[in-house]
């Protein structure tokens, strides 16, 4: 071996450690980002489930910071709030003492969405000028910035819709904008898990892997269902299980018109449909867990398929609960969080089979 060789072996492995140093610190980084992200929306899962959500009735993306410090400020506030449909048809006569209750949740949310800004801003532009991101991530996680950006205007524009002729929210909005946090949340686990480490276990099958897409889109289309049932109450009426007023399959689900009106405006079909979209969920998780276990026993693609399926049972159950106590805050945030869990580890699972990253590194050529 020459000398030449040999400095050529020891720079492509400083090379390599150094992308190694960097994958780590990035998925440092978009660890804590998941996690802000996780507690964001188990925060505006409270908001919508307190009715808090209309308590702050103006946009203020930079002023809105600073909470009212006086009394005065207080009173300015609460004024707002009693210029719109849900305090006059539904908390008519609440004081300021009560308003502050709502008010704290939806400017926790607003804080939160802010901070998270800045989670993801501040170090992604520091690892881009150090030159510690790679270039095939780059764009990806520019667009997910832009779509965090994006996701603040539509958090408005949700808000927006319950102030001047409902009482609540819309809840085509209200699914828009958990939809959105679900895919930014997604993102950050795809590329988090594409920059870590694989295990070299041989994939069971194609159809495997096709499962494991599948998988992950089921599951951020229950959430979006999950987000039309809390957007219309729905959880709150039918509150038994297996059967659903008195059937497995209830009558007068289609009694609006037109007929596919019913599945985003009938807070019996949403229920039902929600209902439906956790069972097909759990028989498909089901499927690909047998299908891994039965081509590819032992591996680590074998192992995350009985854990996912052990999951979804997981959030099965929780929906039941939830629906069973009628829809309890601490019953229905750990249902929302759950579906994040299974979100979350449903894409990781789905990019396990296609690898990590190669390292970006310049191989030296030898004579």
């Amino acid at each position: 071996m020459t000398s030449a060789t040999t400095v050529d072996e020891f720079a492509l492995r400083q090379k390599i450690d150094r992308l190694e140093r960097n994958r780590r610190a990035i998925r440092i980084w978009l660890g804590v980002v998941l996690l802000t992200l996780f507690c964001l929306v188990l925060v505006g899962g409270a908001t919508r489930l307190t009715e808090s959500g209309l308590s702050i009735t103006e946009w203020k993306p930079i002023h809105g910071v600073i909470p009212p410090l006086s009394a005065q400020e207080w009173e300015e506030e609460f004024t707002l709030y009693q210029r719109i449909p849900q305090y006059e048809q539904i908390n008519k006569g609440m004081t300021v003492e009560e308003f502050k209750t709502i008010f704290w949740w939806e400017w926790g949310h607003r804080l939160l969405a802010r901070g998270i800004g800045l989670v993801f801003a501040l170090p992604f532009l520091y690892f881009w000028v150090s030159g510690r991101i790679e270039s095939r991530v780059k764009l990806p996680l520019l667009g997910l910035l832009a779509l965090g950006g994006f996701q603040g205007f539509i958090g408005w524009w949700m808000v927006s819709s319950g102030l001047a002729e409902r009482v609540d929210v819309s809840q085509y909005r209200l699914a828009t904008h958990l939809v959105i946090a679900c895919l930014i949340f997604a993102g950050c686990v795809w590329i988090m898990r594409a920059l870590a480490p694989h295990s070299d276990d041989p994939v069971p099958s194609n159809s495997a892997r096709g499962w494991a897409a599948t998988l992950a889109v089921l599951s951020i289309f229950q959430i979006y269902l999950g987000a039309l049932v809390a957007g219309l109450d729905a959880g709150l009426a039918y509150n038994t299980w297996p059967l659903m007023d008195g059937a497995l399959v209830p009558g007068d689900l289609f009694v609006q018109s037109p007929a596919w009106l019913n599945l985003f405006e009938n807070p019996k079909t949403v229920q039902f449909v929600h209902r439906l979209g956790a069972y097909v969920l759990l028989i498909a998780a089901l499927w690909h867990m047998i299908q891994c276990l039965r081509d590819a026993p032992g591996t680590t693609h074998a192992r995350r398929s009985v854990l996912l399926f052990m999951l979804v049972v997981l959030q099965a159950t929780l929906g039941i609960v939830t629906l069973i106590m009628q829809v309890p805050l601490h019953a229905a945030l750990a249902h929302q969080g759950g579906a994040l869990v299974v979100l979350g580890f449903a894409v990781a699972h789905w990019r396990g089979f296609l690898g990590a990253y190669a390292p970006e590194v310049v191989v030296v050529e030898r004579d």
